[in-house]
């Protein structure tokens, strides 16, 4: 039979290589000379590679390098490869960032022709070769769990948006590019092609907090273009992630109740002006504010849009001392723009919230009679001089003060302004022995100022107890008859009949008409103090004694009593 002309070139070339190697075939020798302390994966046949290379004769003159190119060698190892076969078959088995020095027979090289005038017939050639990537078409993005924290409740899925610090390397460890350089999170939306494809899966099912390494092939990283300057064309990247923060567009407020005082007898509705503390935090846990820091309440309106929309709908409904936790989505707090150096854009915050009170301006004084006596005929009213207890405190159960405090019970003329206003309410009407709970809202007590040791703008609680009352006599009175003085008036105070009434006939008179419940003093001050103010202002020329005469006055409209009460 006869040859074809093709084959006949192939047996030719065959008896011309046994004719030149009569002994053994040579293979490749390869020194691993260098060898990184951690190798994920091995070349195999059907991979991809880059690396570079500098190629010398035996004698060390240099013929070839990529490295004098500026772009490292990418190809395909095994059948289809482009390369001289002892070079495709030296880099099989190597390793990222792994070193060697591959030396190439000529009959695994350019053989008995040579390459023009680069490379000699029969020449041993000599590759130092650096892997720099490696990649198969069958490879998807692999990712690595770093570390996972406990408790994961929610996890990335398509369409959420995320944002998420970065360190940007190659295979080789060259880093090109980190978020933590700028100080600043990645912020974009998973799943809608806005990120790489090797990104966009591998940030599926992320936890807030957790860090994983994500491995991505060139075909789903930047491919055959690279990524400017930073990533090369063909190149493999990894991508160590930490992902601070998740939402989506269409989440709500979520707030978790973690604890409600009971009984509580009212809620907060829009309207109502409330007192919190709270500890902000980010998703991941760090803290941005704290009221706590200032030692003050945070104080405002609820639903009128004094706060972020998320806040004021998550304290809607709260109790006094309920403690919440509340996780507001961006568009629902300082959106994509943040605020400031504080509140970067587009995060979610976690307020934890503790409810020290609230009220609404049109609230009155709210009394609560815990124990009434069998017994009750004769309440408080306006002028009366009464001796209570009281404890004081905010709503929350903060202690303010107590009237155990002092050594001596307090006293008070009701109806005289020398109590705010909400005590006052709060004390009117009762009887010996009554113990009332009395809430004041702060434009019945201390304001939007506060006072000594009371905060501003808060609700106050006293607890009270009636003691002693003193019946008292009206405003600007000292002294008051509880039935007809007598007529005429003088006689009966100038008990000696001598037409004249001097301090001490006067005090007598004045104490008998108290002493047989005709008259009442007024109480809380010393009696004698009273009387002889009294004696004073009838004593009109202050010559010691008080006539009949002096008991009355020349006005206008004829004769009046310079005193009311006498």
């Amino acid at each position: 039979f006869s040859l074809s002309p093709s084959l006949s070139v192939v047996c030719l070339c065959v008896l011309l290589c046994v004719r030149c190697w009569a002994g053994p075939v040579e293979d490749v020798k390869i020194d691993r000379y260098s060898l990184p302390t951690l190798c994920a994966r091995e070349v195999q046949q059907g991979d991809y590679v880059r690396y570079h290379y500098t190629g010398t004769f035996t004698n060390g003159t240099k013929f070839d390098s990529s490295l004098d190119k500026g772009a490292p060698f990418m190809g395909l190892v095994g059948s289809e490869s482009k390369v001289i076969p002892g070079l495709d078959r030296g880099v099989q088995g190597m390793c990222v960032n792994e070193r060697r020095k591959i030396t190439i027979p000529p009959h695994l090289g350019y053989g008995v022709t040579g390459a023009g005038s680069v490379i000699p017939p029969d020449t041993t050639l000599v590759f130092d070769v650096i892997l720099l990537d490696v990649w198969n078409k069958a490879d998807k993005a692999e990712i690595r769990t770093l570390f996972r924290p406990q408790g994961c409740r929610r996890s990335v899925q398509r369409s959420d948006f995320v944002r998420y610090h970065y360190n940007g390397t190659l295979l080789n460890g060259t880093v090109f590019d980190s978020s933590y350089w700028r100080n600043i999170t990645y912020n974009t939306y998973v799943g809608q092609g806005e990120l790489i494809k090797g990104m966009d899966e591998g940030l599926l099912g992320t936890c807030i907090g957790e860090r994983r390494s994500i491995i991505i092939p060139p075909f789903l990283a930047y491919g055959e273009k690279g990524y400017g300057s930073k990533v090369p064309a063909y190149a493999t990247v990894i991508f160590d992630v930490l992902l601070v923060d998740v939402f989506n567009v269409k989440d709500d407020v979520q707030v978790e109740v973690q604890d409600v005082p009971q009984p509580c007898r009212r809620k907060a509705k829009a309207g109502d002006f409330i007192r919190y503390h709270y500890n902000g935090t980010f998703q991941d846990g760090t803290p941005f504010d704290s009221s706590y820091q200032r030692n003050s309440t945070y104080n405002t309106y609820i639903g009128l849009g004094h706060v972020i929309a998320g806040m004021d709908k998550a304290l809607l409904g709260v109790c006094v001392g309920e403690r919440r936790r509340v996780t507001i989505p961006p568009h629902l707090a300082y959106g994509e723009n943040g605020t400031g150096s504080l509140i970067p854009a587009s995060a979610v915050l976690t307020f934890d919230l503790h409810i020290i009170d609230f009220h609404n301006p049109s609230d009155s004084v709210d009394i609560r009679v815990t124990h009434a006596p069998a017994e009750c005929s004769n309440t408080c009213t306006a002028n009366d001089l009464i001796t209570y207890r009281y404890n004081c405190s905010l709503l929350d159960g903060t202690r303010l003060y107590s009237s155990d405090d002092y050594a001596k019970l307090p006293q008070v003329t009701l109806g005289q302004g020398a109590v705010i206003e909400g005590l006052e309410k709060g004390l009117q009407g009762m009887c010996v022995g009554e113990r009332r709970e009395v809430t004041i809202p702060p434009h019945f007590g201390h304001g939007q100022d506060g006072g000594s040791g009371v905060p501003s703008s808060a609700v106050l609680l006293f607890e009270l107890e009636l003691l002693e009352l003193q019946r008292g006599v009206p405003e600007g009175y000292l002294f008051l008859w509880l039935e007809d003085s007598p007529e005429p008036l003088f006689p009966a105070m100038d008990l000696n009949h001598n037409q004249e009434v001097p301090l001490e006939e006067f005090t007598d008179f004045i104490k008998l008409q108290v002493s047989e419940g005709r008259g009442r003093l007024r109480p809380g001050v010393d009696s004698d103090v009273i009387i002889r103010d009294m004696f004073t202002n009838q004593d009109q020329n202050s010559d010691g004694k008080i006539t009949a005469n002096e008991l009355r006055v020349q006005t206008d409209h004829g004769e009046i009593p310079d005193h009311e009460e006498l």
